[in-house]
């Protein structure tokens, strides 16, 4: 090939290594997506080269601009990018390292083993990946959750002639993402809140994996965008660079509402035999065919992983000198900003660590002995709005349930977030809970703290975006009320069964279900401390007896997943009684019976499973020492899973049947419920 003389030349032969790097990747794996990649390279190389203000030397620089990939099966075109501009590698504890994030050899290792290029981005393995994205609409969701962190940032930390927050967010999608309930919910969202700070490009290349996508998609997108409140603009070939820039800058130049740019595209392109198709979807392109196009390309047919002469130092000199420049004109304002607000400057060190704030735990409630006791929802609230004094950038939002769920911050100063008025934070999603769900991990990978709320029955319509926040290791707080049965009469439609069991199966989900207020508090204690580990937080629309602790053990035994509340008088138990939530009084009321009649019994609180069994096996023996076989577990719940802790000769009580839409005291009645069903239990499994 000949050198390149022309910033014409230039431009096509980077946009050309793009192509053919996700070609070769594509093909070496036998697997992957290069359609997406080939049609995309020069949308992305116009956003990278010209707009998108990063610095590959520091992919963790806080007022840098988000690039998502929603249409994640795209994400060759992803990790040409890291490569080719040079985006340097993080530590796992968060220090930028003087090395590639992604060498060519991972390029190679594409969709390998332990490689730093897996099939879908995942942004706990690769950095410079924003988020992790390959379920469709997910991408789009977090986005938007970014770009209110963004406005958040901006409204709470900037100052005059110290604007320290501006960063867009910049979103691949396509068809596939558009059709995804999700990905509507958030642009709704997000035309409503009119996030200036938005910019989603959408891939229209008329081809879906199964075949055209007319076959099953036939809406006027554009009129549909513009009825959600979004400014729209098309580009009428993804192949010229002058109409993709006019389109970004239409973008930048648009203040009062989110900017979709529709980019009609070849997926293929240049593929003689598989452009426009959905052959080059989700297959390899085949080597003889990969021939063809790197002959369409003008490419050395035979080259594979080529980067040709003058391609590294174009970047270099493009995106790299403009974010370069970028982040060390921020880097001198925030010294300033540092110099005249010591203390905000504080605050951003440590969101930008997971750090708290000193003193993060004080003023926090504790609650006394009381028979009547509340929900622990409400001592939820309680403990969320002392939390977020301490905590000023702890913010979050129901999906229009915040009074049922208790997780308005009400304490003066605490604020709402609306379109325009962006320095609250109450967020309010409307009834968008999947929306909401991965709003909430793009705030939390914005490193703000962030809750959402639901009652727990809706958690099904969350749990993708919650599975995601597990696997991308991001410590969202998922708040559910109303956990069970307890509810009374909106019956089995908003009764929870099965949500608890389903959830403590999902890896790296911490679920904490508390027993009393005390126990919310302690469970609050460890969600916030959390980095690298999501949590549902479960509970209850119903009163629950406060336990006197002078009585039993301290609540502080939360943070070990499960500890001994109340035990035999020589310590050495017969039978185990075990509960989580609303059922731990039950427990208590049954051990107090058994006591009475000279049984020897304990009760174990077990608020988390998960916490549990990350303890040593000493402790784990002490609880549930291995030579007492009689126990009984007592859950309004699935019991799927106590059989790990009730043993072979142990009895779970829980729900196998959906609920019922009656009171309250008529339910406990029919399910069973009630004290005496569990001093009958015990009796049984005792063989008394």
């Amino acid at each position: 090939m000949s050198q390149p003389k022309t910033q014409v030349d230039l431009d096509l032969l980077s946009i050309n290594t793009i192509r053919t790097l996700a070609i070769d990747a594509v093909q070496q794996a036998n697997s992957g997506h290069p359609g997406a990649p080939m049609g995309l390279a020069p949308v992305a190389y116009a956003l990278w080269q010209r707009f998108l203000r990063y610095d590959p030397a520091d992919p963790l620089w806080p007022n840098r601009d988000r690039f998502v990939l929603s249409n994640g099966h795209a994400s060759m075109l992803l990790y040409a990018m890291l490569h080719l501009t040079g985006v340097r590698d993080v530590s796992p504890d968060g220090k930028v390292l003087d090395k590639p994030s992604l060498p060519m050899e991972e390029i190679k290792r594409f969709r390998q083993l332990d490689s730093k290029t897996p099939g879908h981005p995942e942004s706990h393995i690769t950095a410079g990946v924003e988020t992790t994205t390959g379920p469709l609409g997910q991408g789009c969701g977090n986005s938007v959750g970014m770009a209110i962190a963004s406005k958040w940032l901006a409204a709470n930390y900037n100052r005059p002639g110290l604007e320290l927050f501006d960063f867009n967010v910049y979103t691949m999608c396509g068809d596939g993402d558009l059709m995804e309930g999700v990905a509507c919910e958030a642009a709704s969202l997000a035309g409503h809140l009119a996030l200036s700070n938005l910019c989603w490009i959408y891939d229209h290349n008329h081809v879906t994996l199964d075949g055209p996508a007319d076959w099953s998609f036939s809406e006027d997108v554009m009129t549909r965008f513009v009825g959600l409140g979004w400014n729209v603009t098309r580009v009428a070939d993804a192949n010229d660079l002058d109409m993709l820039g006019r389109a970004y800058q239409t973008f930048l130049k648009t203040k009062d509402r989110p900017t979709l740019i529709v980019v009609d595209s070849h997926i293929g392109y240049g593929s003689p035999n598989k452009q426009d198709s959905s052959d080059a979807h989700g297959e390899p392109l085949g080597e003889a065919e990969v021939k063809l196009v790197k002959k369409n390309y003008g490419w050395p047919e035979d080259a594979k992983f080529y980067v040709p002469d003058g391609v590294y130092d174009h970047f270099k000199n493009g995106i790299g000198k403009r974010g370069a420049e970028a982040r060390s004109t921020w880097n001198r304002k925030f010294d300033d900003y540092t110099k005249q607000f010591p203390q905000l400057a504080d605050q951003l060190q440590r969101i930008q660590n997971f750090q708290l704030p000193d003193g993060w735990d004080k003023d926090l409630p504790t609650f006394p002995a009381d028979a009547k006791g509340m929900a622990t929802r409400e001592s939820s609230g309680k403990v969320l709005n002392a939390l977020a004094k301490n905590i000023p950038w702890l913010l979050g939002g129901s999906a229009d349930l915040a009074h049922s769920n208790k997780t308005n911050l009400t304490f003066e100063g605490a604020g709402e977030f609306f379109a325009n008025e962006y320095k609250g934070r109450n967020l309010h999603y409307g009834v968008r809970e999947h929306a909401m769900g991965s709003a909430t991990n793009g705030l939390s990978v914005s490193r703000v703290r962030a809750y959402s709320a639901t009652f727990f029955n809706f958690s099904d319509y969350m749990r993708p975006a919650m599975r995601l926040a597990a696997l991308m290791e991001t410590p969202s707080i998922f708040i559910f009320t109303h956990d069970s049965i307890g509810l009374g009469e909106d019956g089995p439609t908003h009764q929870p069964i099965e949500q608890l069991a389903s959830l403590r199966a999902m890896p790296n989900m911490i679920v904490l279900r508390p027993g009393d207020a005390n126990e919310v508090v302690e469970a609050y204690k460890v969600l916030i401390q959390l980095r690298h580990s999501p949590v549902t937080l479960v509970l209850t629309r119903q009163a629950l007896p406060t336990l006197d602790r002078t009585k039993y053990a301290p609540a502080s035994g939360v943070a070990k997943g499960a500890y001994i509340l109340a035990d035999a008088a020589n310590g050495k138990p017969d039978v185990i009684l075990m509960a989580t939530g609303s059922e731990l009084q039950l427990c208590v009321a049954a051990y107090e019976t058994l006591k009475a009649e000279g049984i020897n019994a304990r009760v174990v609180s077990m608020p988390s499973w998960e916490l549990f069994e990350k303890q040593d096996a000493a402790y784990r023996e002490s609880v549930f020492p291995s030579n007492v076989t009689a126990r009984v577990s007592v859950e309004m719940a699935a019991t799927s899973g106590w059989e790990r802790y009730v043993g072979p000769k142990g009895k779970a009580i829980g729900m196998h049947t959906f609920g019922a839409s009656a009171p309250l005291k008529d339910l406990l009645k029919k399910f069973g419920f009630l004290p005496e069903r569990v001093v009958a239990a015990a009796k049984e499994v005792l063989g008394k």
